[in-house]
């Protein structure tokens, strides 16, 4: 028998090309790879998306908390380090005059109604038109427990000769300024909110008198409550007085009542019943309408705690004196706090207070001899 296979029949007979077996594939084969080639191709463009966010994201974001070359408040140069050193000496050194910042306040518009007030809340005190901060409306109840786990509602014993207060601003440009040991040396000292002491004594002093608080500004560190005298609250809504209550009772709030905050607050402050006392809100009350005479519109702000504090010290003390007040918006770039990274621009951006309004009465303040401002930026 004779086998006949031509070339041409071999060729026909074979396996298939590459180029040709692709055609030969089944249909679930080639849908499986094109599934497969679709998805690594989604991938591909979702990481490409997801760098190109991350980049843009990153342009405007980090600058803001990198260190820039505008000029800081530190930049002072050794004449005006030592000015500031020498007005603080010489205030502290010449004598105390009973009744000066009181007499001068006359000078200024409506502010002599303020030192009429009650500074702190006791039993029985006030009848309230306005809901919080601005009064306790509707909080009656709530203000009437938080009260009765203060053994003490009153004013502290204070030293019955003339009294200095120093009101300690949180600015930058208290930073560097070594007036530690001069603040020390105030009477009654008044600071706000969580602003350091630990850490910060050689510019900022070791010693509290007052500290004003509302709860999400309650610092977490057990040491900055040494040394400190008096704990008041400011209250800005109800809740502010069921936290305080919880605090002096050392019984932490619910998890439900917490998430009504903003943001985290201490559940102890290691201080006894006694230190803890509730601010008058009709003090914030007039010193809103004050500050309405100085500010452009009218409008829905409240009184920053540092100027609360300076009214305080106005209604306790014979001469106040501030440090570390002050904005300088010409750099939004330089150090809002003696302490910490906020910039200046972040209080340009917030609306809750009128600054402006705020520093134009401090000035008329310093100007009119009522206050004395050691660190010379209002």
């Amino acid at each position: 028998m004779t086998l006949n296979l031509s070339v041409k029949e071999y060729e026909e007979t074979s396996v298939p090309l590459l180029g040709e077996a692709d055609c030969t594939e089944s249909p679930g084969i080639k849908h499986r790879r094109k599934s497969r080639e679709f998805f690594l191709a989604q991938w591909k463009n979702l990481g490409l998306s997801l760098a190109l966010l991350l980049s843009c994201y990153s342009a405007i974001l980090v600058p803001a908390y990198l260190l820039t070359k505008q000029p800081t408040w530190t930049e002072s140069s050794t004449e005006e380090y030592m000015a500031i050193l020498t007005h603080s000496a010489a205030l502290l050194s010449r004598p105390c005059i009973n009744g000066s910042a009181k007499a001068k306040l006359q000078n200024v518009m409506n502010l002599h109604s303020l030192l009429q007030i009650p500074v702190f809340l006791q039993n029985g005190t006030g009848h309230w038109e306005m809901a919080p901060p601005l009064g306790l409306l509707g909080s009656e109840g709530t203000l009437a427990q938080a009260l009765t786990v203060l053994p003490h509602s009153g004013l502290p014993s204070f030293p019955d000769s003339c009294r200095r207060c120093m009101v300690v601003g949180s600015g930058g440009i208290l930073h560097g300024k070594h007036l530690g040991a001069h603040i020390d040396k105030y009477d009654i000292i008044i600071r706000m909110n969580d602003a350091p002491v630990f850490g910060y004594e050689e510019d900022a002093g070791s010693r509290t008198t007052i500290r004003l608080i509302y709860p999400e500004a309650a610092s977490f560190l057990a040491q900055e409550y040494q040394n400190t005298d008096i704990v008041a609250l400011v209250v800005f809504k109800k809740l502010d007085l069921e936290w305080l209550t919880s605090v002096v009772m050392k019984k932490p709030l619910s998890w439900w009542s917490k998430l009504w905050f903003w943001r985290d607050v201490v559940n102890d402050i290691p201080l006894q019943p006694g230190n803890f006392r509730i601010l008058n809100p009709e003090i914030l009350s007039r010193t809103w309408h004050v500050l309405q005479t100085y500010g452009k519109h009218e409008s829905n702000t409240v009184p920053t705690l540092g100027f609360t504090g300076v009214v305080l010290a106005l209604q306790l003390c014979d001469e106040v004196s501030l440090a570390g007040f002050g904005y300088d918006f010409k750099y939004p770039g330089s150090m809002l706090h003696y302490y910490g990274t906020v910039r200046m621009n972040h209080m340009m951006a917030q609306v809750v207070h009128d600054v402006s309004a705020e520093h134009s009465l401090l000035h008329d303040l310093v100007k009119s001899g009522v206050v004395y401002d050691v660190t010379g930026a209002v």
